[in-house]
């Protein structure tokens, strides 16, 4: 399993506010190279985000499940990425001041690469990937906090 944590420069719900909009998927999942659809019910357990991986013209497109949406403390979802496979993704984002952490958990559950892959190769991607998906993720709360384009309690 696969582990990053980053301090955040916003609140909580500056966070869950882009996880909430399943139209910036792409916008700071490293992988995700566009969406498709989003599911009138995103981010609610059970609603799906049809997005595609990779680059054009190598395009495949798959779709990734909503399994907990509890703001403004956790979200956990199955994102799938055929053939690669499907992994298991949980962010938890803790309160601190006027900030908050937020650790993102990784682990390969279903295919080729969580088969094929030596557990520390694929660790140490899902490391670099999840960094980068991090420091994304953060951009765009922190700058959308800070500018006051949305109300954020």
């Amino acid at each position: 399993m696969s582990l990053n944590v980053r301090a955040f420069h916003c609140p909580p719900a500056a966070v869950f506010e882009v996880l909430a909009d399943g139209w910036l998927y792409p916008v700071w999942v490293v992988g995700a190279s566009r969406m498709r659809d989003v599911d009138d019910a995103w981010p609610e357990a059970g609603a799906v985000l049809q997005h595609s991986v990779g680059a054009w013209p190598a395009l495949l497109n798959d779709e990734t499940v909503s399994l907990e949406w509890e703001p403004p403390h956790r979200m956990a979802m199955q994102a799938k990425g055929w053939p690669i496979g499907e992994a298991r993704v949980v962010l938890d984002v803790k309160p601190r001041g006027n900030e908050c952490v937020v650790r993102i958990q990784e682990q390969a559950q279903e295919g080729p690469g969580r088969w094929w892959m030596p557990r520390l190769v694929r660790e140490l991607i899902l490391y670099a990937r999840n960094r980068e998906t991090l420091q994304r993720l953060a951009f765009l709360a922190e700058g959308r906090w800070r500018n006051g384009e949305r109300t954020i309690g």
